[in-house]
């Protein structure tokens, strides 16, 4: 492989796992910051809450096309499928040895990665930094 095509290759999977953290991090805490700038007193009406209800899934399904385009993308300056071979623990049969037949593409692999730090992050700050919550 070329080592422009390799720049490329990483390029692309960095700029997966940003919009990756930006999905599971950044659109909920942007929507959440929008509907508390839009509120004036601490008992808001019901329009807030339905702009954030409404607002976090069909954004979180714009940038998980917009995911799912670079991995496409991926494939094609790979010139490969745009897969890895990862084997989930949860998909092992304690008998079985062969292999589960779902293949997994780079973006799963991120998308994976990418929840786990994100529900570290919401753990750490529940943890130590929520009012009220915690030890």
């Amino acid at each position: 492989m070329a080592v422009h095509t390799r720049l490329a290759a990483v390029a692309l999977i960095a700029l997966m796992a940003l919009g990756s953290l930006l999905l599971w991090l950044g659109v909920p805490v942007a929507w959440i910051y929008l509907a508390s700038q839009l509120v004036e007193s601490s008992q808001p009406s019901m329009g807030p809450y339905v702009m954030v209800l409404v607002g976090i899934p069909v954004t979180m399904v714009v940038v998980g096309k917009l995911l799912s385009k670079l991995n496409r993308v991926y494939g094609q300056v790979t010139h490969t499928t745009p897969e890895v071979r990862v084997r989930a623990p949860w998909h092992k049969s304690m008998r079985d040895g062969r292999d589960s037949g779902h293949p997994r593409t780079v973006l799963d692999v991120v998308m994976v990665l990418s929840v786990s730090l994100a529900l570290t992050c919401f753990g750490v700050w529940f943890l130590l930094f929520a009012e009220g919550g915690g030890i």
